[in-house]
């Protein structure tokens, strides 16, 4: 089979919005040049569209043009090595899925224990936020909230009471184990970010929860988020202004 066919052939089964480079296709170390002009030829033809500079992906074609992959698919190398994971989609990247705010960004933010300069990929932007907990599939959820908290001056075309109201529902609809965890992922975050999650935390009425927070803050700083103590009386006990 001549190396476009078996390329045709293979992009026929791949998933439409699905991102790879030429190294899913090559066999032979001699193969690079020629499967590179393969997909680069499949691109003027329409089967697929480039991302970036050797990053393809095979376009969902609507009536108002190809849909762009999802996030995920644009930086899964930067999510997983070796089948481990390394990092997480956070900041701009999940503020509209947590319902923080309605924009669409075009920075696409990554959570990692190991960060690098932000660069371009495509019409995207990476940047990257340090996190300092072990990363795992299964708390990732928490740290995207954690994040949203740390950050909540940042989220777009909202307020810092709106998102607080917003996180307060998200933390309501968590399991007790999982606002156990939250809280210990909470210890290696800013002294803002620990005394925003005791005020919201202390909100919903979690049985003591927060000791281990409210411990770990120095008792004479002040954590200025202008309408926090309007909606909630508890922020004084945090010493938020």
């Amino acid at each position: 089979m001549k190396i476009t066919d078996y390329i045709s052939f293979k992009i026929d089964r791949l998933p439409k919005g699905y991102v790879f480079t030429y190294a899913d296709f090559i066999t032979e170390v001699n193969q690079r040049e020629a499967v590179i002009k393969a997909l680069n030829r499949l691109v003027a033809a329409g089967k697929i569209a480039k991302l970036s500079k050797g990053r393809y992906y095979k376009p969902e074609i609507t009536p108002f043009g190809n849909l762009m992959p999802d996030q995920t698919q644009v930086v899964k190398d930067l999510l997983e090595e070796n089948g481990k994971t390394v990092g997480y989609l956070t900041g701009y990247s999940i503020y509209n899925s947590l319902g923080l705010t309605t924009q669409i960004s075009n920075i696409i933010q990554i959570g990692k224990n190991e960060v690098r300069p932000a660069f371009k990929r495509g019409q995207y932007t990476i940047s990257f936020i340090k996190q300092n907990n072990i990363i795992t599939k299964e708390n990732i959820p928490l740290l995207q909230i954690l994040d949203a908290i740390r950050y909540i001056k940042k989220i777009p075309d909202t307020t810092i009471s709106k998102s607080c109201e917003r996180l307060s529902v998200i933390l309501k609809n968590l399991s007790d184990s999982e606002i156990s965890t939250l809280v210990r992922l909470a210890l290696k975050y800013p002294p803002s970010a620990r005394a925003l999650l005791g005020t919201l935390l202390d909100t919903i009425q979690t049985d003591n929860i927060t000791e281990p927070l409210y411990k770990s803050l120095n008792p004479i700083t002040k954590y200025k988020l202008p309408g926090v103590k309007n909606l909630f009386p508890e922020a004084d006990k945090w010493n938020i202004v």
